[in-house]
């Protein structure tokens, strides 16, 4: 027999039990949180630019399931670890932290972070069982702008503006000057460092300095429009990076190295949202659309066009390495040797200039 008494209790339990299904629906619903850290200003082109434009088409593809928020402008070092806190402290459960200077403030933050915060550092090398990397072999599009410049400069010297001797600058650099010599064997390329990701009044003055040193052409890693500007002004061709350069140099912005981190953001998130997010080191290249070469400007001849859409094709398939041996030294030391590919290890820890580049890393 039900007595009154139970028959309340059992009713009291229905409507809890009611409340906590619809608690657990509404939680379910709750999009997911996901912030994203910028180093420098969004401005019109370069890497926070291209970082931005990837955040816009995750929130469009993925739409109420997620929502993104950013910071931008924050200073790789102490500054970056308090706004990463911050994201934390405010319900980030994705956080996107692009640069290599955010690497460490990323570990760090992450060590004390709540379980189920998912951390993705860009450029970097340390991860963490809550903690993945990401990067793009840049070097392949960057071999291939040194073909074009071995095509096209005049008196073979081409002016390079770096950015910070990192591996991954310097991979730019040496894969640059490589295709240069594959047309050229004579052609230099003269480097100059800024020590900045983001100073248009340093890479313009680095830009004007390589021009007095006999370059007739200009390229460079760092994120500003001066260069590109500057070349457009003193009628000089320039092999941008990044961004679509060819509105800041209509005329003489050969080509770019476009970055496109949508689609990547996109299966990210979801991977995180499935639940089958892991923490790992992605490296994705001209094979999976994470850089391309574009547009070629019309002042290419069409050989040349044709000529590098062909070793595009050949890295994409595998038949062709920026670093394929030999590869020597700025010292004349054998790097890779002849019939080798350079190892992902000897990639990943790049320290060196090669033959071809006029220039010398920066003492530490």
């Amino acid at each position: 027999m039900t007595t009154p008494f139970f028959k309340r209790t059992l009713g009291r339990l229905a409507l809890a039990g009611a409340a906590l299904a619809t608690f657990a629906a509404a939680a379910a619903a709750e999009p997911l949180s996901v912030c994203f850290l910028y180093p420098n200003p969004i401005g019109e082109s370069g890497w926070t630019y291209q970082q931005e434009l990837a955040r816009k088409e995750l929130q469009a593809a993925l739409g109420d399931k997620i929502k993104t928020k950013y910071v931008e402008n924050i200073a790789e070092g102490p500054d970056a670890e308090r706004v990463i806190r911050n994201f934390v402290q405010d319900g980030c459960k994705l956080i996107f932290t692009p640069s290599f200077g955010f690497m460490e403030p990323t570990i760090k933050v992450a060590r004390t972070a709540p379980k189920g915060v998912i951390f993705m550092n860009g450029t970097g090398y340390k991860t963490a069982a809550n903690v993945g990397v990401y990067n793009a072999r840049y070097y392949e599009a960057r071999y291939l702008e040194g073909v074009i410049a071995g095509h096209t400069s005049k008196n073979g010297v081409v002016g390079y503006v770096g950015a910070f001797p990192i591996p991954e600058v310097l991979q730019g650099v040496n894969a640059f000057a490589q295709g240069m010599r594959s047309v050229n064997p004579k052609a230099q390329l003269r480097l100059v460092w800024v020590n900045s990701w983001y100073d248009p009044g340093k890479e313009r003055d680095a830009a004007n300095a390589l021009l007095k040193l006999g370059a007739d052409m200009l390229a460079y890693a760092t994120s500003g429009v001066s260069i590109v500007t500057t070349g457009e002004e003193k009628g000089i061709y320039t092999l941008g990076y990044y961004s679509d350069m060819s509105k800041f140099g209509p005329k003489t912005n050969l080509t770019s190295v476009v970055m496109t981190w949508g689609g990547y953001y996109t299966k990210v998130v979801n991977d995180v949202l499935a639940g089958r997010w892991k923490s790992g080191n992605e490296m994705g290249g001209l094979r999976e659309g994470l850089i391309k070469l574009q547009p070629l400007n019309s002042a290419i001849p069409a050989d040349v066009r044709d000529k590098v859409a062909k070793l595009e094709k050949d890295i994409i398939d595998g038949k062709l390495h920026p670093f394929a041996g030999p590869v020597v030294d700025q010292d004349g030391k054998v790097r890779v040797p002849a019939g080798q590919v350079i190892s992902a290890a000897d990639l990943g820890n790049m320290n060196y200039l090669v033959q071809g580049v006029e220039g010398a890393l920066p003492k530490q």
